[in-house]
């Protein structure tokens, strides 16, 4: 009876964690290396969760229209090992976001603009969340 119930137990554990590696995406199949953005704006929210960390920013045009977009980074695992925590950027602070469109173009649920971060840059020039999950994946 004990061995049944090891190898149940393995099996369940093998189901469960394959079921987060399916619901994984890949940086190319959600993203088009090809449409690079640069927006500047304030940091709306830091949601700080995985597979991935995103990044909400409030970005306001020349005609004083708002629009938030929220961009994928690294995994905060990825992200502690480079040294940043899910206080690294705070509500209300000016950044300047590199990254990449999602291939779609949909906005997410919210009505963001959905893409993913390549590099954050505070307004006193930190270099914050570098890298993007294609770097987080090419490690893997």
């Amino acid at each position: 009876m004990a061995k049944f119930s090891a190898a149940a137990l393995i099996v369940f554990g093998l189901l469960i964690s394959g079921s987060s590696a399916i619901a994984h995406h890949s940086f190319a199949a959600e993203y088009d290396s090809n449409k690079q953005v640069t927006v500047k704006g304030v940091v709306q929210k830091v949601a700080w969760v995985n597979p991935h960390a995103y990044v909400f920013i409030d970005v306001k045009d020349e005609k004083g229209i708002v629009t938030t977009w929220a961009f994928e980074s690294l995994s905060p695992n990825a992200l502690a090992r480079q040294g940043w925590t899910r206080n690294s950027l705070k509500a209300g602070e000016t950044v300047t976001v590199q990254g990449y469109l999602a291939k779609d173009g949909k906005p997410l649920a919210d009505g963001s603009i959905h893409a993913n971060s390549r590099l954050i840059t505070t307004a006193d020039g930190r270099k914050v969340f570098v890298g993007s999950s294609a770097d987080d994946a090419a490690t893997k």
